[in-house]
């Protein structure tokens, strides 16, 4: 992370001066953190959601110090992409390097969806509506999880709340993923009936519900049919759980964010979670 962070710091310096250097690199004042303190400092924010006035005064420095050492690396962190427990080195960072994980490891990935609370966007917005959510009646953001064994290997299709779930993973491509690697199945709720429709043989979603006057047989075994796929599908909300763990998403704290701010912290927050449990 050494090199992404001194290219960053230089293109800044660059875009301030309007030219070139003049002097050699280390002249000027040096940084009140090194690099091995402003990671752990963006790490210890996003597990506790401790505010910046006081790591900074655990730290000894000024909370402005503090402020632009975490907006400096929490970008470099979501670069990373989702660190796979089992697999030292290998990061999934878009949806298609997913189901080509899933296709090489042969897992079955489990598809849901998970609304994270924003700050209310500033008014006069265009599309400020959009980020209310029918279902949770707040500004939201809809972060739609892909997760296989109940690990969480990948959280995007970030759009505003009033998005349905399927249409935000349609629009990261997953009808294309599927097509281009039928290998890949996927185990869905009921709100993903589309791509079940369209993919019957990859995409399980929960049984239609027969008819009132249907025979009593048929209604046990559609319950059980449900019960079953239900069971299947229900790791994908400890991934869901996985997530919450970051003390920045944590009941209360995410209402502090802005809408443009939570990709970055939710994959920060997933990223070095992962990374704890490669390293357990």
């Amino acid at each position: 992370m050494a090199d992404p962070w001194l290219a960053r710091c230089e293109s800044a310096l660059h875009e301030r001066r309007g030219a070139a250097r003049r002097r050699a690199a280390g002249a000027g004042p040096k940084y009140d953190l090194v690099l091995g303190d402003r990671v752990l400092i963006t790490l210890v924010h996003l597990r506790t959601g401790l505010p910046h006035a006081a790591l900074a005064e655990l730290y000894g420095t000024a909370r402005s110090t503090v402020s632009r050492a975490i907006g400096e690396i929490r970008p470099l962190l979501a670069a990373r992409g989702f660190a796979v427990p089992d697999r030292p080195g290998v990061r999934l960072r878009t949806l298609a390097d997913v189901f080509t994980y899933a296709e090489a490891e042969g897992i079955r990935l489990r598809i849901d969806g998970a609304e994270t609370r924003v700050r209310r966007p500033k008014a006069n917005r265009p599309g400020r509506r959009a980020f209310v959510s029918g279902k949770k009646k707040q500004n939201t953001i809809k972060t739609t999880v892909s997760d296989g064994q109940g690990r969480l290997l990948w959280s995007g299709a970030d759009r505003p709340g009033r998005v349905h779930d399927q249409t935000a993973m349609r629009t990261e491509g997953i009808a294309e993923q599927l097509q281009f690697r039928p290998e890949v199945g996927a185990e869905v709720e009921e709100g993903y009936r589309g791509l079940a429709n369209e993919f019957p043989d990859q995409v399980s979603a929960p049984p239609k519900k027969p008819k009132d006057d249907a025979p009593l047989g048929d209604q046990y075994a559609w319950r059980e049919m449900r019960r079953r796929q239900s069971s299947d599908r229900i790791c994908v909300e400890h991934a869901h759980a996985e997530l919450r763990l970051t003390g920045s998403l944590a009941s209360g704290w995410e209402r502090s964010f802005l809408v443009g701010g939570i990709q970055e912290t939710i994959h920060c927050g997933r990223d070095h979670i992962k990374d704890e449990t490669a390293a357990t």
